[in-house]
C-alpha cells in the first residue's frame, strides 16, 4: 500500500526521529524541505541560487521558490509509492500550493499526521538537547517564542486538514518506540 502523509508537531516534539521510523517501515522516502533545500545548494542549480539569495540575507525562502522544489521533488521515480512531508506546508498559502500539486499528479494526501505534546514538557526537552549540544543561543525565551510561532502558523493549516477529515492525532509525548508504535496504530485503523 502507498502512504501519501504529512508529519507535524511542535518544535521538541521528536518528529524528525519519528519521520525516519515511519519513512522506513512504511518504505516510503521522506520528503523534507531542509533536505531539498540542501540538495539543491549542493547542485548549486537555479532554485539553489535563487533560495541562496534569500537565505544570505538571513531572509525565509519565499513560499513561490519552495512550492517550486517541492515540485521537482515529487517528480523524482522514488517518490511514485508514497511519501512523507516533513517542513511542508508550513501555511495555509502552501495548503493551497500543495493541493494543487498533488491535484496535477492525480493523488491526494492520505493522512496528516499530528504530534501533540505540551508546550512545558517540549521546552524542557529543547532546554535539555541546547546544554547537551552547548547551545547557547537556545534560551528558554527562544525556545518558548519558536514554539508560539509554530502554533501561531501551523494551527491554521491544522484546521484546513482537520475540516477535511485527514487529521490523526498522536501523543507524542512517550517513548520514540510507544509514539512509533501509536503512529503506525492510528494510521492502520484511520487508512486501512
Amino acid at each position: 500500500m502507498s502512504y501519501r502523509l504529512l508529519l507535524v508537531g511542535p518544535p521538541g516534539a521528536g518528529k524528525g526521529t519519528q519521520a525516519e521510523l515511519l519513512c522506513e517501515a512504511l518504505d516510503i522516502p521522506a520528503v523534507s524541505t531542509g533536505a531539498i533545500f540542501r540538495a539543491h545548494a549542493a547542485a548549486n542549480d537555479e532554485l539553489g541560487q535563487l533560495a541562496a539569495s534569500y537565505t544570505a540575507k538571513g531572509e525565509l525562502v519565499p513560499d513561490e521558490v519552495t512550492n517550486r522544489m517541492v515540485d521537482a521533488r515529487l517528480d523524482e521515480s522514488d517518490v511514485a509509492g508514497g511519501f512523507l512531508l516533513d517542513g511542508y506546508p508550513r501555511n495555509v498559502e502552501q495548503v493551497a500550493a500543495l493541493d494543487g500539486l498533488l491535484a496535477k499528479r492525480g493523488i491526494a494526501l492520505d493522512a496528516v499526521v499530528l504530534l501533540v505534546a505540551d508546550d512545558d514538557v517540549v521546552a524542557k526537552r529543547l532546554l535539555g538537547r541546547a546544554a547537551e549540544q552547548g547551545r547557547a543561543d537556545d534560551t528558554e525565551d527562544v525556545i518558548r517564542h519558536r514554539i508560539s510561532l509554530y502554533h501561531q502558523t501551523t494551527q491554521p493549516l491544522i484546521d484546513v486538514y482537520r475540516e477535511r477529515g485527514l487529521v490523526v492525532e498522536v501523543d507524542g509525548m512517550g517513548t520514540v518506540e510507544d509514539v512509533s508504535t501509536s503512529i503506525r496504530a492510528a494510521l492502520d485503523s484511520f487508512i486501512g
